[in-house]
């Protein structure tokens, strides 16, 4: 399925789909969930950073899914850019404002990118029962 060349149905408040992005991960038991705020940095490529991992590629691969299906289906609204799905050890799915990273946990603890946007100011997200 190709979500990119799709259109943008809606527009969207970013609050929003950080909302279904955050409860699409947990839907899926993405592990470690956290939420970078990067608007106060000059250097940041976008507003925020989504990361969490899963313990396989087939956890990372579903979590991906879920984002782009239910995010697609309940807002209407699509990504600019996905990559990594085939590998499935780091999914990076860009919605412009927000952008997710979904890790396996080996490749999580080798980028550490929380540590390179250290600056950041930091929500961690509980995981939902």
């Amino acid at each position: 399925m190709n979500y990119v060349k799709d259109t943008i149905t809606q527009s969207v408040s970013t609050e929003e789909l950080l909302d279904s992005i955050i409860e699409c991960i947990q839907q899926k038991k993405g592990q470690d969930l956290v939420e970078l705020d990067l608007t106060k940095l000059d250097e940041a490529p976008t507003d925020t950073f989504i990361i969490c991992h899963g313990d396989s590629t087939i956890q990372v691969k579903a979590i991906a899914d879920n984002i782009l299906r239910e995010v697609k289906k309940n807002i209407g609204t699509l990504p600019n850019h996905v990559e990594g799905q085939q590998n499935a050890t780091w999914i990076l799915i860009d919605y412009f404002d927000i952008v997710v990273h979904i890790f396996n946990s080996e490749a999580r603890e080798f980028y550490q990118l929380e540590a390179l946007w250290s600056d950041a100011e930091v929500n961690k997200h509980e995981e939902k029962e």
